[in-house]
């Protein structure tokens, strides 16, 4: 068995650019310190290479060229794209695992349709994780983002086979690897709704993603999560891969409706990937 962590967590541009702006301390020291503990989760499990799935914010493609699914293959990406005073991130160089991706890349593809790049830019959904699991960046990623922004948008029930690809692709491998998704659950980005958060709904959501109970969690429809998470809740496709991939039960380690500086619920879990 190659794949050897699986894990979640929030992604949004204001849990490092607006850290200062929070009013609970508190809780958003807890928040840190599990995303500190991820980390360490992940360095323990020994993974040599990890993957993030994120969700595209128009950094590599636009409404002209939309892949479904795309991952990144190439030496190295850059990052953030975003501005670094705002962002509060350093531009750097990340460094990826082509070899690794591209035999991920051909397995995957027997399945699902999966996009390819050698030039990845990185912008806060993943230099955000990145920021936390990997402050060196000294370890190689592989990008993999999924369309959540421009409708059409990819069924839910493909996210799942995705997923599903992706842990067959990873247990094929000699290296060990790690998953993180990364993305939003209710949240209205830029929009004058930002900072409101439907804690009711994440947490209905998270315990059907905790309890791996595939059947609810394909049972959302983009409609009710526009009307009840915002447009930022179709991220949850990112969250649905990652659990899809791990196969085993959820821990919630971490969530929290009481930051909403940050502008979204703040959440960190890990899955059992024995099964």
């Amino acid at each position: 068995m190659s794949l050897v962590y699986v894990g979640i967590l929030s992604h949004a541009p204001g849990i490092t650019g607006r850290a200062h702006l929070a009013t609970n301390e508190l809780v958003r020291d807890q928040f840190y310190d599990c995303l500190r503990r991820q980390a360490e989760e992940i360095k323990q499990s020994s993974a040599e290479v990890l993957i993030v799935i994120a969700a595209e914010h128009f950094a590599n493609f636009f409404m002209d060229n939309m892949p479904a699914y795309c991952m990144g293959v190439g030496e190295k990406h850059s990052g953030p794209i975003e501005d670094s005073e705002w962002l509060k991130i350093d531009k750097t160089s990340i460094p990826g695992s082509p070899v690794v991706a591209h035999k991920i890349l051909k397995s995957v593809m027997q399945s699902v349709d999966l996009a390819y790049s050698e030039e990845w830019q990185c912008d806060h959904g993943i230099m955000v994780p990145l920021h936390f699991l990997t402050p060196n960046y000294d370890m190689p990623v592989i990008p993999c983002n999924i369309n959540c922004q421009g409708p059409p948008l990819t069924p839910l029930s493909r996210v799942w086979q995705f997923g599903q690809a992706l842990r067959q692709a990873c247990d094929e491998q000699d290296e060990k690897i790690a998953i993180v998704g990364t993305g939003g659950i209710s949240h209205w980005p830029a929009t004058p709704d930002s900072g409101k958060i439907n804690e009711e709904w994440d947490r209905e959501f998270l315990s059907h993603l905790m309890q791996q109970n595939k059947e609810k969690l394909l049972s959302y429809v983009d409609e009710e999560i526009y009307r009840d998470a915002g447009q930022g809740g179709f991220e949850i496709r990112t969250l649905i891969a990652a659990a899809a991939a791990a196969g085993g039960q959820g821990e919630l380690q971490f969530y929290s409706a009481e930051l909403p500086i940050f502008a979204v619920g703040c959440t960190v879990a890990n899955f059992d990937v024995s099964t």
